[in-house]
């Protein structure tokens, strides 16, 4: 799993390559907790390269979009696969996020 986090346009980006799953999700979180208190830009979520979330995935993606909206911001997803825009279906978490190309 690899992420990086960079500043592109104005907002915040999440480039999330490889899979998201529960033992990568530890490190995820870590790399990923800045996110949590991004202000006054919005955050997207590059899931172009990303093979496979788990549940503890969604739940840092989850956790991320509940503080942009505490602080008046947006999450955007950008770039699901077939088999991760399933994982979203499946889950519901295809309701909450907001999907940008």
């Amino acid at each position: 799993m690899n992420i990086r986090i960079e500043e592109i346009d104005g907002n915040v980006v999440a480039i999330l390559e490889g899979s998201l799953d529960t033992l990568a999700a530890l490190e995820a979180e870590t790399i990923m907790d800045p996110l949590n208190y991004v202000v006054g830009k919005d955050i997207i979520m590059d899931c172009t390269d990303l093979e496979y979330i788990s549940s503890a995935g969604l739940r840092i993606f989850l956790s991320i979009l509940q503080n942009a909206e505490d602080r008046g911001g947006h999450v955007y997803i950008k770039g699901l696969n077939d088999n991760v825009c399933d994982i979203f279906i499946l889950t519901g978490f295809n309701n909450i996020f907001e999907f940008i190309q």
